[in-house]
């Protein structure tokens, strides 16, 4: 059986993908990845024996460029992406069995519409609840397409979010298939989504509510246990003192936040903390040379959250999920897209505080963080880690071998 992974996607939409695939080998399964040429990416993936092909341009130079991407050119910079899946996953894809698709709507796309035109199984996977159609939640908004203020209706508002992918994506995906000899589509959306699309996403972190129009398999979050050891450097402070502090915002280029890093190292002192910062891409740095503070690039972050007294981060899927099983409580500055409702999550739950906007002042960050550094949040966050699943990747492999062997093609629209 072969099986070809697809995400175009940053870090946190990788990962997950790297999960699935060593699980699927150790079922005997022939995989590979497909996705962005980001050199992290390939390594990640070299350092557990999955090839990978790369597909697109690398995400990491599109949203840390001098130029960050424009709305008025998502049309286009969506056309390209489906070329491209056209282009290099069509040949990575032949001879296999089933493509499985995550990421960005218009590479999911042309992902589908590369196993149509081979014949092969198909399966979407999502790794929030609140980009799947639902009467329970409003969909997150379109790049330039802000949803109505006014529209309360959240079956109003997905048809309208159907439409604005159409505007959006249509006629590039549209192009593309009828240069490959393929049908229009009517609804991108749910021709990328399928009638039953994957939920990779913890059922206590991320639940889903069940609802008529949509068949959703909920895995569990995809997780690769980290075996990495932590860099010399990062243990020796660790036990120089104690557990500082991490504040990281992952792949977030953090925009007019530049200054985040010295916001949050005096949020953290003024709770009387060291201060732990992940450079990420926004590439922060600690402010001065106080032995208070370490700046830590790439690191093992499911052990390293197990020893911190609270993590400052995002919110992004993958971040919310390691921070989560690892008990550490948490302070979410969400940026976008589905990073809101990953905060709203971490305060439902009592497990940390939800940053009130994407750019902290020294003053709104330590109030948060004296939300989550208090001692009921800590107890409250090391009960729910204990209720977190980490077998979401097994769950998936196995549906999927499963459903490939019944039938040669999982259950899809």
């Amino acid at each position: 059986m072969r099986v070809l992974l697809s995400g175009y996607d940053s870090r946190g939409g990788v990962e997950p993908l790297v999960a699935l695939a060593v699980r699927l080998r150790a079922l005997d399964v022939e995989v590979r990845v497909c996705a962005p040429p980001d050199e992290e990416f390939a390594a990640r993936l070299v350092d557990v024996g999955v090839p990978m092909v790369p597909v697109g341009q690398s995400v990491r130079a599109l949203v840390t460029g001098a130029t960050p991407p424009s709305t008025a050119g998502v049309s286009e910079r969506a056309a390209q992406l489906v070329a491209a899946q056209f282009d290099e996953l069509g040949p990575a894809a032949e001879g296999c069995d089933v493509v499985v698709a995550t990421g960005l709507l218009p590479a999911a796309a042309g992902a589908r519409s590369v196993a149509e035109k081979l014949g092969i199984g198909y399966v979407y996977a999502s790794f929030q609840p609140v980009s799947l159609p639902s009467p329970h939640h409003p969909p997150l908004a379109r790049p330039g397409r802000p949803l109505p203020a006014e529209v309360t209706d959240n079956r109003v508002l997905w048809d309208l979010d159907a439409q604005h992918a159409n505007a959006l994506f249509g006629a590039g995906l549209n192009t593309h298939r009828a240069a490959n000899g393929l049908p229009p589509v009517n609804d991108v959306r749910d021709h990328a989504f399928t009638d039953r699309p994957w939920l990779a996403a913890d059922p206590v972190l991320a639940p889903w509510h069940e609802t008529p129009d949509h068949d959703v398999v909920q895995t569990g979050a995809w997780i690769l246990p980290d075996e990495r050891p932590l860099p010399a450097e990062l243990v020796a402070f660790l036990d120089a003192g104690a557990p500082p502090v991490y504040v990281g915002f992952g792949s977030m280029p953090m925009g007019a936040s530049k200054d985040v890093a010295q916001v949050a190292v005096e949020a953290i002192r003024a709770q009387g903390r060291r201060v732990l910062v992940a450079r990420g891409w926004a590439d922060l740095a600690v402010v001065d040379g106080h032995d208070d503070c370490l700046a830590v690039g790439e690191v093992n972050q499911q052990v390293l959250f197990s020893q911190v007294a609270a993590v400052v981060h995002h919110g992004g899927a993958g971040t919310t999920t390691t921070a989560t099983r690892a008990g550490a409580p948490q302070v979410v500055v969400p940026q976008g897209g589905d990073q809101p409702y990953f905060a709203g999550r971490v305060a439902d739950l009592g497990i940390g505080a939800a940053h009130d906007g994407p750019a902290p002042t020294a003053e709104s960050l330590s109030v948060a963080l004296g939300t989550a550094l208090a001692p009921e949040t800590r107890a409250r966050a090391t009960a729910v880690a204990g209720t977190i699943r980490g077998d979401g990747a097994a769950v998936a492999a196995s549906l999927l071998v499963d459903a490939t062997s019944r039938r040669r093609s999982p259950v899809s629209a």
